[in-house]
């Protein structure tokens, strides 16, 4: 018992010692670190600090290294930082539940801003405030951090703890209107679309009968089998191209009478909606869309897409860049082109989302982060317009110059290449958003984006239709709260009954599967999430002024 004790007592000393050394550890990096002033950002006086932060992405298909391009070197060397990315080789909901459950968080973490983890992260008080660390270590941060953007991502406990990317706010549409882009799109091939006459796809006939003439003209792709129609990938909770894609191609509001309506669960009761589910239905029925549409990963769509197998896609216009590339070399006029896609029975304009005030991803700083004031000031300096100018443009005479207007253009070597093959730019330069984290394409639209030929008509087609939703983001119910449950056991059904429906053999067994699902989700209490919803989108139209 003795030797018991006195291992004990040693093993208690060890930990105290450690804890006590590593709180000395933090205390000293914190205080080598020189604070910035609300004057004088806190990273032009920390450069020649060395330092190597390891960036989470929560992204499985993200695969981009920092200290291969040139414009990570360039940040490096101006700022004093280098980036290790963490991303997720499978399941990226696993890979950080298991982080967090470990308290094993990185320095600082990345993900889209509806994820659920983001306000487990924040509950759990494993993130900083920002605003704290700002006011202690970079005060300069508020000189150039958006008001209304800081404002939407307000607490209830009035702090801020993470900042987004690819955020819009209502001035911003009135400042860009005209300018902006939406990102959903209903593509098909060009050069078979004229061919079949520039069909009308925009109601459940025409689309169908388009989709059975272009097999019947193009059977096979160098060889291949051509896919009349594809989507994006399918996964456990079901298919963007199949909700809000098609919602907004059917401008159907997220909202009716003054309530929220979920589109991440199917409107399975919106007449206009079904009508559409049916169409894609009676394709399958006729061998119009490949089982491969259910099981492929986005690497294997693209794949597809570059070789010019698809004739017509519900898909997101930006992902198709390598793809549309790869056909324009191949052939300018087998391009993907975007056209009018479904409508609804009115033949309504679509309404396409453009990016709300909550943006695509927000980043925040872990409390496990080895020095948490540099990590802000590195944040600073990557929202700011000198971090916006380098990561977008990279590095002034080298990568680009003022044309004539005074507009900052990449040089002609440079944007030929970022036009024939982007992978390749990414990879040795590194411009154009390839660090994409903290991009404010906003502020990107003062200098009118100029599209290579094989991406422009998508973005441009786009402009007409964009709306704003914004009103509708960050909906994000109360982790562990019977309404969060409720939803996420919905939409677990909805992501196996959407590829049962559409696989139906006849239109009897999808009426039925339907019906099971409408009541599935009166049974499990849907409406008391809608209900919890609701009062999170009257919030947020108070925050807006709506």
């Amino acid at each position: 018992m003795k030797k018991f004790l006195t291992v004990v007592l040693m093993l208690c000393m060890i930990a105290t010692s450690v804890v006590f050394a590593a709180g000395k550890k933090d205390t000293a990096k914190n205080a080598a670190t020189v604070a910035g002033t609300k004057d004088v950002a806190g990273w032009t006086l920390n450069k020649d600090t060395p330092i190597t932060f390891d960036w989470y992405i929560h992204f499985s298909w993200f695969a981009r290294h920092w200290g291969d391009s040139e414009i990570s070197k360039y940040i490096t060397e101006k700022t004093g930082v280098n980036v290790n990315f963490v991303v997720p080789a499978g399941n990226e909901a696993e890979r950080l539940n298991a982080m967090i459950a470990g308290d094993a968080l990185p320095d600082l973490i990345t993900l889209g801003w509806y994820e659920g983890q983001v306000p487990m992260m924040i509950d759990s008080e494993l993130v900083f405030a920002l605003d704290e660390l700002a006011e202690k270590y970079d005060p300069y941060f508020f000189a150039i951090a958006n008001n209304d953007k800081m404002g939407w991502y307000r607490q209830a406990d009035g702090h801020v703890y993470g900042y987004p990317n690819s955020s819009y706010t209502p001035s911003d549409y009135e400042m860009y209107r005209g300018k902006l882009t939406s990102n959903e799109t209903f593509l098909v091939r060009k050069d078979m679309y004229e061919a079949l006459g520039c069909p009308d796809m925009t109601t459940p006939e025409g689309f169908v009968a388009a989709l059975e003439k272009a097999r019947e003209m193009f059977p096979t792709v160098n060889g291949q089998p051509l896919i009349p129609f594809g989507a994006n990938e399918f996964g456990d909770v079901g298919c963007n191209s199949f909700e809000e894609y098609l919602m907004h191609f059917l401008a159907i509001a997220p909202e009716e009478n003054g309530k929220f309506q979920n589109f991440d669960v199917g409107l399975t009761e919106n007449e206009e909606y079904v009508r559409w589910l049916k169409a894609f239905r009676l394709a399958h029925e006729k061998g119009l869309i490949p089982t491969d549409m259910f099981v492929d990963k986005r690497s294997q769509i693209e794949e597809k897409a570059a070789q010019g197998r698809y004739f017509a896609m519900l898909y997101q216009n930006w992902d198709m860049q390598a793809a549309q590339n790869a056909r324009y070399a191949e052939d300018p006029n087998s391009i993907y082109i975007a056209v009018e896609g479904p409508k609804n029975s009115k033949g309504d304009d679509h309404k396409l989302a453009g990016s709300g005030i909550a943006g695509w991803t927000i980043t925040l700083i872990s409390k496990n982060c080895k020095d948490p004031a540099r990590a802000m000031q590195f944040l600073t300096y990557l929202i700011s317009e000198e971090g916006q100018m380098d990561t977008n443009f990279g590095i002034q005479g080298k990568h680009w110059n003022y044309n004539a207007a005074g507009i900052p253009e990449l040089i002609p070597e440079l944007k030929e290449l970022d036009q024939t093959d982007h992978n390749k730019q990414e990879d040795t330069i590194g411009v154009q958003y390839t660090y994409w984290m903290l991009m404010d394409t906003a502020w990107q639209a003062q200098f009118g984006v100029e599209y290579s030929p094989s991406l422009e008509q998508p973005q441009l087609w786009t402009r007409p239709y964009v709306t704003s939703y914004a009103a509708y983001d960050g909906l994000t119910l109360e982790v562990g709260s019977d309404e969060a449950l409720i939803c996420e056991e919905c939409q677990r059904r909805w992501g196996k009954v959407l590829p049962a429906l559409i696989r139906a053999e006849t239109e009897a067994e999808f009426d039925s599967i339907l019906a099971e699902f409408n009541k599935y989700k009166k049974d499990k209490g849907m409406d008391k999430v809608i209900d919890a919803q609701t009062k999170l989108m009257n919030i947020n139209k108070a925050k807006l002024g709506m």
